[in-house]
């Protein structure tokens, strides 16, 4: 049986020379414009309109440096004035050295994300899962009820404890990253914990038992196995610990004291501070460069966000 398409439909030939004529499909007409509204049209509108609120700041601080008056006055038509000179006030106070600070960041941004939140929610995370032991759940609600106190109701406890630590240790006292980190370390666990625990229970335990078998330990079973299959959490836990940690302000400037040592944030705010002498236009374009690891890096880290955020969240 052959097929020959024509303006008329189909023509259908079969083996013995007969042949049967298919009338066309009927073209499918655009929906009047009232029913296409109050079906997908309020959506377009509803997604133009949040686009453009999310939008608007973003422009507005990117417009404030690059415009050379310093205020944000004079950044009301936005990208009137484009000039570099933010910029290079920016890089050339020494007594503000934006460079440094930018390091200070990246340093305690990552060791505290990368290499010591991960690795102990991790840790916490995977014994929740697959171990049983006395007050296992009461040790989970109790990580997720501490959260709804913030370190921040703890800032004189942490100033008075750095302070006498600081005096027997003095690398781990006020004005100290290394003491800004163990701050941080205090309270990685919580929901980093839960989430990751909700992650490792989608991991079969068959997958630990087969190991078991074959002589592997638990150390052997996380470091060679679990972490592999959870780099979507890995990546999640990571990247909110990195951008907490880097937007963070009243620990930070508690403890570190000296310019020197300080974070992004403690250090723009030194722009602004004064009423006096505040420069929004510098303080803009240090806010437009802060903001670029942390684009980097959810950019990087994308492809895992979504999966590892639905999985944790639901599984338990």
């Amino acid at each position: 049986m052959s097929i020959q398409t024509s303006e008329n439909g189909r023509t259908l030939r079969t083996a013995d020379g007969t042949s049967r004529t298919t009338p066309p499909a009927p073209a499918r007409g655009r929906l009047p414009f009232g029913r296409w509204l109050r079906e997908k049209g309020w959506r377009h509108a509803v997604g133009v309109a949040v686009s453009l609120f999310a939008v608007f700041p973003l422009l507005y601080v990117l417009s404030a440096a690059f415009n050379p008056s310093g205020t944000l006055a004079g950044a009301a038509s936005l990208f009137a004035n484009v000039s570099l000179d933010n910029f290079i006030k920016l890089f050339g106070n020494d007594q503000r050295p934006f460079g440094m600070w930018f390091v200070n960041t990246l340093y305690v941004g990552v060791v505290t994300s990368s290499a010591a939140s991960v690795l102990l929610g991790a840790l916490a995370a995977y014994a929740f899962s697959r171990m049983r032991f006395t007050g296992r759940r009461v040790g989970l609600l109790s990580l997720l009820l501490l959260q709804m106190f913030p370190q921040l109701l703890a800032v004189v406890a942490i100033f008075l404890l750095l302070n006498g630590i600081g005096e027997v240790i003095p690398a781990l006292g006020l004005g100290s990253q290394l003491g800004l980190i163990m701050v941080y370390l205090g309270g990685a666990l919580g929901v980093n914990t839960y989430l990751m625990y909700g992650f490792f229970n989608t991991v079969p335990v068959s997958l630990d038992e087969a190991a078991k078998i074959d002589g592997a330990s638990h150390v052997q079973i996380f470091f060679g196995i679990i972490l592999r299959l959870v780099t979507p959490i890995l990546a999640v836990v990571g990247l909110l610990t990195f951008i907490g940690i880097s937007s963070e302000f009243v620990i930070a400037s508690v403890v570190l004291t000296d310019p020197n040592t300080q974070t992004l944030a403690v250090g723009l705010y030194s722009f602004v501070a004064n009423q006096r002498t505040e420069d929004w236009g510098v303080f803009a374009a240090g806010a437009v460069l802060a903001a670029l690891p942390v684009m980097a890096l959810f950019l990087f880290l994308q492809r895992y966000i979504v999966s590892g955020l639905v999985a944790g969240s639901v599984k338990g």
